[in-house]
């Protein structure tokens, strides 16, 4: 009797000392089945691109590629042939010797979390090859590029490396290259310091490839050679006050340090005496600049407008100037020059309006007082300040002359008569014109009435009346008389009676006044009433 084993169906083993073989090399491959005897083998081959296919290599249990691929086998005998279940597939890749090296652009020494940078694998001798390429990271990681540029964001430190592999093949490449090890820092602070009017932006740890960026806080502008006298890439000169700051930038799309801590600058403050809003063509004002820094004779001053410089590199700060002309008004600035330096610091703008020759207003809430009470004259000059004032008087029997009343805005008078006035102010004075004149009259407080002769009740017209003024209490004054008519005319007689000829119906009323004094007055009386009739006719 014959025992034999019979087990499940056999499966093909394939087994490899390496996967890796350099170009020009071969690697064996060796397919056996479960330590049974009498096997042939069949060898296949395949790649990601081409289908599998037989090798023609005989039917040896070993085989020696030297061609990258995808490679398995199966056993067979017997007659009718069985065949074993396939082994598991082995990758041979082939290893080219072309080397590889990784490069950096920009090639600075320290990079900084988050800047842009591109990594180049280099393929030593491998023109005429349509490359791509594979990378590997700090965190092992695998990434695949068509192109040999590869651009990264900065994250973390550590070692980059490369290697490439024809396009159709995918199981042939290079050797990884040499590792491109990578600092990466936190963003840097930018740092600021100043000489004199001079300052100077830094990147602290220090690196290379920055550009400086200058910014003043007023309105947050970013500083430019239109606006600043750059003297370098990292230094301006600064002419202004204010706070500012800095940062770096490098790389593109450009890549911001953080701003450096504020360094304040104060400004030049120009101002000026008297502090009149509005001043006169005549008139003198002193500025007075002050650079908020050192001494006052550390200083060259200069002061200007658009159009006219009056002072330049003068030592003193103050400055006088005899507004002559309405072309003197605008906006002044001074400016003033470390003495042995180029530090120049200009102040704020002073706007300065001149006017024509100021003009006097004289009001009064009334020009009629009654005798014994007095009447407030205000004077003023067009809304502007400082200004002192002169009083003048007159009557049309008196020349004007000046009052002694102090020099105040506004004066309280009794006596009637003609009044004007005038501002002065400055050193030397400037006057203003003299305002228009107001008539100020003094009402007497004695009664006066007026009556007719004849005293008919009717009055024809064409008959001749007389009307008289009389003055209670008036004795011993000389006085002169005025009418009001229906028609609010007026009239004026030297005697107190006016005889008139009778034509319309109406009310006639009178007032007096002492012939030396055209500005005192009675008030008016009360009215007489006149009827006036038609003409008398006589039936016979």
């Amino acid at each position: 009797m014959c025992l034999s084993n019979i087990a499940d169906r056999a499966r093909a083993t394939l087994t490899a000392a390496t996967t890796t073989v350099s170009v020009g090399d071969r690697v064996t491959l060796i397919c056996s089945v479960e330590k049974s005897a009498g096997w042939k083998y069949e060898w296949f081959r395949r790649t990601s691109h081409t289908s599998e296919d037989t090798i023609n290599d005989g039917l040896n249990g070993n085989i020696r590629v030297s061609q990258g691929g995808i490679y398995r086998c199966r056993g067979f005998r017997g007659e009718p042939a069985v065949y074993s279940d396939p082994s598991d597939e082995v990758t041979i890749q082939i290893t080219f010797s072309n080397k590889v090296s990784v490069t950096q652009k920009p090639s600075w020494s320290q990079i900084f979390r988050g800047e842009r940078i591109t990594l180049t694998c280099e393929v030593q001798g491998g023109e005429g090859v349509q490359w791509e390429y594979e990378w590997r990271t700090p965190q092992s990681q695998t990434f695949r590029t068509k192109q040999k540029d590869w651009t990264i964001t900065a994250s973390i430190s550590g070692d980059y490396s490369c290697k490439s592999r024809p396009t159709d093949d995918s199981y042939s490449a290079t050797k990884w290259s040499e590792a491109l090890r990578l600092s990466v820092l936190d963003t840097p602070k930018a740092q600021i310091s100043r000489i004199g009017g001079t300052l100077t932006c830094s990147v602290n740890p220090s690196s290379s490839g920055w550009s400086y960026y200058f910014y003043r806080e007023k309105n947050q502008e970013v500083l430019t050679v239109q606006n600043t006298d750059f003297h370098s890439n990292r230094d301006i000169r600064v002419s202004q006050g204010g706070v500012y700051r800095c940062r770096g930038g490098r790389g593109e799309p450009v890549y911001y340090t953080e701003f450096s801590d504020p360094v304040t600058i104060v400004d030049a403050v120009l101002t000026f005496e008297p502090k009149w809003s509005t001043f006169f063509i005549g008139e003198y004002l002193t500025f007075k600049c002050d650079m908020k820094e050192g001494r006052t004779d550390d200083w060259k001053y200069t002061l200007k407008k658009s159009d006219w410089t009056p002072y330049s590199d003068v030592t003193q700060q103050d400055f006088k100037i005899n507004l002559l002309d309405k072309s003197h008004s605008g906006d002044y600035q001074c400016c003033g020059l470390r003495k042995g330096s180029y530090y120049k610091k200009c102040s704020n703008r002073v706007s300065i309006r001149v006017s024509d020759r100021a003009r006097a207003t004289l009001t009064a809430a009334t020009t009629t007082v009654s005798v014994g009470d007095k009447e407030t004259l205000i004077c003023s000059v067009e809304k502007s300040a400082g200004w002192k004032y002169e009083w003048f008087r007159r009557t049309s029997h008196t020349s004007e002359d000046t009052i002694n009343d102090g020099l105040n805005g506004n004066i309280r008078v009794s006596q009637g008569g003609i009044y004007r006035c005038r501002g002065f102010r400055g050193e030397p004075a400037v006057y203003s014109d003299k305002s228009d004149e107001v008539t100020i009259q003094i009402t007497f407080s004695n009664k006066v009435s007026v009556t007719q002769k004849p005293s008919w009740s009717q009055i024809f017209r064409g008959e001749r009346i007389t009307l008289t003024c009389e003055v209670q209490g008036g004795e011993g004054v000389q006085w002169e008389y005025e009418w009001r008519t229906p028609q609010s005319q007026t009239f004026r007689t030297k005697q107190k009676d006016w005889t008139i000829t009778a034509s319309i119906s109406g009310d006639y009323s009178c007032k007096s006044r002492p012939t030396d004094d055209s500005y005192s007055a009675t008030k008016w009386s009360k009215a007489l009433r006149l009827s006036v009739l038609g003409k008398l006719i006589f039936c016979f």
